[in-house]
């Protein structure tokens, strides 16, 4: 259940209100200057290689980081767990917690990405947005902190990075014909965050008990 649910976390964490509307950025900056397919997919196979890499190194210390207080795991898990629960109700609209609204850019031109640089990106990527992103990453995290095993923790967090790899790379190949479907997700952005924070909430208590 705890995969399934980081796997939609990671999916939601694609569909945050500042990740979504740069993606025809992103995708530019995949396919380069001469929009080549081929190129495109292995820019963006890269990206989410780099973003992949650093979140899995993090759930790796976050397991260590829970291995290391096992003695005080119930308290823990009541603290990790109302945390994500007030992530939710941030996303639900009945709590406002202003820094979770807060995100970086990334200015930097990237018109001659290659794969190797993609990959450099992506890490970047997992630096810039963790504001936006850090509310779902910051539950997979804590789910992974809680588990008290390393590899667990690592696949936790490779799990939610394959849920925002995924829309990503198919987003980089249908970008013209998804874009009525992105135009239709930003209208309902109130109902996804509603959704969004009703998985956070469930989260939440499943970690407490």
């Amino acid at each position: 259940m705890n995969f399934l649910i980081i796997f939609i976390e990671g999916i939601a964490s694609f569909l945050s209100p500042c990740v979504l509307p740069m993606l025809p950025m992103y995708v530019s900056y995949f396919a380069g200057q001469d929009k080549n397919l081929k190129k495109t997919i292995i820019n963006s196979l890269g990206f989410v290689l780099g973003f992949t890499i650093v979140f899995v190194l993090l759930g790796v210390f976050a397991s260590t980081l829970g291995k290391l207080i096992t003695a005080n795991s119930q308290y823990i898990n009541i603290l990790f767990g109302s945390i994500i629960i007030l992530f939710g109700m941030h996303y639900m609209g009945i709590l406002n917690i202003k820094i979770l609204n807060k995100s970086k850019g990334i200015k930097k031109n990237k018109d001659n990405l290659s794969f190797f640089s993609s990959i450099i990106f992506g890490m970047i990527f997992s630096v810039c947005w963790t504001p936006c992103v850090g509310v779902f990453l910051s539950s997979a995290l804590m789910m992974s902190a809680t588990s008290e095993n390393i590899l667990k923790g690592g696949m936790m967090l490779l799990i939610y990075s394959i849920g925002l790899g995924i829309p990503f790379i198919i987003t980089s190949i249908f970008l013209e014909r998804l874009k009525d479907t992105f135009n239709s997700i930003k209208k309902h952005y109130n109902i996804i965050n509603k959704i969004a924070g009703i998985i956070l909430i469930f989260s939440g208590i499943l970690i407490i008990f």
